[in-house]
């Protein structure tokens, strides 16, 4: 029996082709959550959307809770914190974190994996020593806010994803980097079900 991930966060989730001015996205068996949903046994639903922050809104966190109850999720995975910084000046990762922890104390899932994305590096979206610097600290503050609401933690900073000319995006091989260590995780999370033995 496949086990089931909600992959909740913004364009890199989406699977969004920086080559593309019209928000186009990598084919499926490109982007990481539909290689994870085709090369495992995680079924996945699919939450990204282009430009997304962490909500802050009672009516946001309710509609994310909607999606969960449909869904109904093994896991609830968020990658979440990247547009925050860019689209909000002055913003640190400590703004970032506290965010974070209002959506998920807002949600409470049982289940639910923080995955805090990776750092950004100089590039045509990142002209600021501040996106840098802060990208590269909101592990420690996610790590830290993991902890405290006893779920489960990623560092895609650990495992070396390849990010396209404009600092902030995967690139198709930082896709599948991504989706192997994901998958890697998942399984530490909840691992598979010992295989039924057959009848003789």
């Amino acid at each position: 029996m496949s086990r089931t991930v909600l992959c909740y966060g913004d364009s890199n989730t989406y699977g969004y082709d920086p080559r593309s001015f019209l928000g186009d996205r990598y084919a499926k068996d490109i982007r990481w959550t539909g290689i994870l949903d085709g090369t495992s046994d995680w079924s996945v639903t699919c939450c990204g959307q282009n430009g997304r922050e962490i909500p802050t809104q009672p009516r946001q966190w309710e509609e994310v809770r909607e999606l969960l109850r449909q869904a109904g999720p093994d896991v609830f995975a968020v990658m979440l914190g990247s547009n925050d910084l860019l689209c909000r000046p002055g913003f640190t990762a400590e703004h970032v974190a506290a965010r974070m922890e209002a959506f998920l104390t807002a949600l409470a899932h049982p289940r639910t994996l923080l995955i805090s994305p990776p750092a950004m590096v100089p590039g045509s979206w990142v002209t600021e020593e501040r996106l840098l610097t802060e990208s590269a600290r909101l592990a420690g503050c996610y790590e830290a806010l993991a902890g405290k609401l006893g779920c489960a933690f990623a560092d895609a900073e650990r495992w070396e994803i390849g990010l396209t000319f404009d600092g902030v995006h995967f690139s198709e091989d930082g896709h599948k980097v991504f989706a192997r260590h994901i998958a890697e995780t998942l399984d530490a999370l909840l691992p598979p079900s010992p295989a039924r033995p057959q009848c003789p």
